[in-house]
């Protein structure tokens, strides 16, 4: 079995064996690491571009003062390209102002549209195989955008400019946490907090993990056996003057739920839920456009890189070997799997490195494919 990928979660956590093991969706957990770690991702500058000069719509903005969210009008305005309408963009000037006057600006789903948190966001779910997402909060100083709540999905939080005051109540006990660029900090699932910025403007980025619960996994595999037709015959007629005509009958459909249930494989179960988790998962191929256009060039010299927000998991199906990528699923002769072993294991190779599998051609053939899939990449 691949060990975990824990380079996002160990930034976060320290070790990510042991956040899975002791901490994860239980405890409050800090972990200090190196400021520009952090920092880098998502600096005060980058802000400035995406709510000033990046052609930002709603809801990618949200505004929020004194704990209420803004109605979207008072910052955007509407423009056109070749004469077709565009509502919804952002303002700069007036959002800014907005902050100026006590606002919190919020940058939501950042995963989809800023580059380093679209990494950080995959790595980390494919280490915890729960879907993330990712949000960023600017807040001038001495504001705060949301009074104490709590969240229905577990939190990372990292500061990237400024301090912020965070009041946590875990075990019923309320502490006061000060978050400082290189600081990271997870909050379980139901954890109440505020947080309120101090001397200077505030931002930090969360990273919301929603959770899959195994009432889900269990709801999902109870709804596809009912999913059979026998479960549309309709319920006795008479039942309610007499409940002994339905009784009967649920008993026996009960059992009968329970033992096709119990037929189901575990292991085949757990494997559609790892594969229908990679299959939801949206494209991350920044830099395609770039390595397409260096195809031609590629040879048995050439170094190829993975693609850290790619998946490879391999399986073998019949004479077919199914190699997931995080997003779809590439299908292949199963003779390629020792070629795709070494792809999947090495973070980058030269082409010629597969020449212990495959004639000349055929890795060539291979790796272009690969490249154009977005498995590999020219690195960078």
């Amino acid at each position: 079995m691949p060990a975990l990928n824990g380079t996002a979660l160990d930034l976060l956590t320290g070790d990510a064996q042991t956040f899975i093991d002791k901490v994860w969706a239980s405890r409050v957990h800090l972990h200090q690491v190196d400021r520009s770690a952090l920092v880098d991702i998502l600096a005060l500058d980058d802000v400035d571009r995406l709510v000033t000069a990046s052609g930002l719509r709603t809801p990618a903005l949200r505004v929020v003062r004194d704990g209420q969210v803004c109605s979207s009008s008072e910052f955007t305005r509407q423009a056109t390209i070749a004469g077709s309408p565009l509502t919804g963009l952002v303002d700069g000037r007036k959002a800014l102002a907005m902050y100026d006057d006590g606002a919190t600006l919020v940058l939501q789903g950042l995963h989809r549209y800023w580059p380093p948190l679209t990494q950080l966001v995959r790595e980390l779910e494919l280490a915890l195989g729960h879907p993330c997402q990712a949000n960023a909060y600017l807040t001038p100083p001495g504001s705060q955008g949301f009074a104490r709540h709590s969240d229905t999905h577990d939190v990372f939080v990292f500061q990237t400019h400024g301090h912020k005051q965070w009041e946590i109540v875990e075990d019923d006990t309320a502490r006061d946490i000060v978050m400082e660029p290189g600081l990271s900090m997870y909050l379980p699932t139901g954890t109440p907090h505020s947080a309120r910025s101090q001397a200077e403007s505030s931002l930090h980025v969360t990273i919301g993990v929603n959770r899959t619960t195994w009432r889900d996994l269990l709801r999902r595999r109870v709804d596809a056996v009912l999913a059979d037709d026998r479960y549309d015959t309709p319920l006795p007629a008479g039942f309610i003057e007499d409940p002994d005509r339905l009784a009967g009958p649920l008993e026996a459909e009960l059992a009968g739920l329970v033992d096709r249930l119990a037929a189901l494989a575990a292991d085949d179960v757990a494997t559609l839920t790892a594969e229908r988790f990679l299959r939801d998962r949206a494209p991350a191929m920044l830099g395609a456009l770039g390595d397409r256009v260096r195809l031609p060039q590629l040879d048995d010299l050439t170094r190829l890189e993975r693609r850290p927000t790619a998946a490879c998991l391999l399986r073998d199906d019949g004479d077919r070997l199914r190699v997931l990528l995080g997003d779809r699923e590439l299908r292949m002769p199963i003779r390629l799997r020792p070629a795709m072993e070494m792809v999947r294991d090495q973070a980058s190779f030269v082409v010629g490195d597969l020449s212990a599998c495959l004639d000349p051609q055929s890795r060539l053939v291979l790796c272009r494919r690969l490249v154009r899939e977005g498995l590999l990449r020219f690195p960078r």
